[in-house]
């Protein structure tokens, strides 16, 4: 049961930095939900790698997440030939 309410717990922290990281940029963004938990997990993991080597233990915040996530969105928007204000077209187009 440990397991199961620590994988609700990360799908959820996943999706709220996910979320506000995609608030952070301006634009539409074709990404479903699953993305957006993806993006958020991979920026909070990024956020406590360089937390913890910059600050110590402990030294990855919610902010610092959301931060990294927005990178990761930007990316994700440069790669399908967009820009900061313009997603690009989504894969498949």
């Amino acid at each position: 049961m440990e397991l199961l309410t620590f994988i609700i717990a990360l799908a959820l922290v996943g999706l709220v930095v996910g979320a506000f990281a995609r608030l952070a940029l301006p634009g539409p963004d074709p990404m479903s939900i699953p993305m957006t938990i993806g993006i958020g997990l991979a920026g909070a993991f990024l956020a406590g790698l360089v937390g913890s080597a910059l600050f110590g233990r402990g030294g990855g915040s919610l902010l610092l997440a959301i931060m990294f996530a927005a990178l990761i969105v930007y990316f994700v928007r440069r790669s399908r030939g967009g820009g900061l204000t313009d997603p690009g077209a989504p894969p498949g187009y």
